[in-house]
């Protein structure tokens, strides 16, 4: 299979529709590809079982992604749509905003059709397919947070006319790729970037190294984030319920102009009004400045 392109095209590249959408290719994968897929969720399914939402883990069922090799996307979507209407379709790697949100606003979710190399198990820098569709779209099958992710791509496309793309993709980031959720009593994850990962899946409970606050949106919007280690700071939602009415209800334009006269809040740093549920010693970004 190809490696997901470079830097973002101006257009569609050759064999992409309109929307960027390409086949994904699935009898094209090798054996090896399929094994590897296996390895991976074997090794993070078992490691989820405690760790993850049980949403997280209802959708792996449903959505059958154990069901031996990299999954085909048409059946896949088959399954999903039936459940919330959403489908899973192929892109050539990372693709312009516009196009992304668009996508999202219309319950259809892009995932790359690349699996990462053996030697790539534990880090890449771009999202595979194992990252997209095992850390994304069992979340999926939850009707609210599908809502709420169809509601965010909606928001996206408002933002563009703002000017307000990095406010709004932070919220992406704290809460879709490394959020974490309370569930009875506990923290539990559930953001993409974490449960597809499995050293920051155990990082991300188990470390003292992170500050882990409650969810305001104001606050998340104006803390920018590290895209190259784990999180100094994870973002804790009390319910997926509390995300979708959050971005139903607000008014986002005058937030985004109240956020324009303000600095950002550096990641190391706690504020007054943080709801702390971990202070962080910060240890291992101090270690990897040091």
């Amino acid at each position: 299979m190809s490696t997901p392109a470079a830097p973002i095209a101006p257009a569609p590249p050759p064999g992409a529709a309109a929307d960027w959408t390409i086949d994904q290719g699935w009898s094209a994968y090798t054996p090896a590809e399929h094994a590897l897929w296996d390895r991976l969720y074997a090794r993070q399914a078992a490691q989820l079982a405690a760790r993850a939402h049980p949403a997280f883990l209802r959708g792996m069922a449903a959505l059958d992604l154990g069901g031996g090799g990299i999954p085909d996307f048409r059946r896949l979507s088959e399954r999903l749509h039936a459940l919330t209407g959403w489908q899973v379709v192929a892109v050539p790697g990372l693709v312009p905003d516009d196009v992304f949100f668009r996508h999202l606003s219309e319950r259809r979710f892009v995932a790359g059709n690349f699996i990462r190399s053996p030697e790539q198990i534990d880090y890449l820098e771009a999202p595979d397919v194992f990252h997209d569709v095992f850390g994304h779209v069992p979340l999926l099958a939850d009707p609210v947070f599908a809502d709420y992710i169809q509601a965010y791509g909606q928001g996206g496309l408002r933002s563009l006319a703002f000017g307000a793309l990095k406010r709004l993709s932070r919220l992406y980031w704290y809460t879709v790729e490394f959020g974490l959720i309370r569930h009875e009593g506990d923290l539990k994850l559930y953001g993409a970037g974490i449960v597809s990962s499995h050293g920051e899946s155990v990082f991300a409970l188990d470390d003292p190294s992170p500050h882990r606050i409650g969810f305001d949106l104001s606050r998340v919007m104006r803390t920018p984030y590290k895209i190259d280690d784990y999180q100094a700071l994870y973002v804790v939602v009390d319910s997926f319920e509390q995300l979708l009415r959050t971005t139903l209800d607000t008014d986002f334009a005058p937030l985004y102009r109240a956020l324009d006269g303000q600095v950002d809040v550096p990641i190391t740093e706690l504020q007054p009004g943080d709801a702390v549920i971990t202070r962080g010693t910060q240890a291992r970004l101090h270690n990897a400045v040091a």
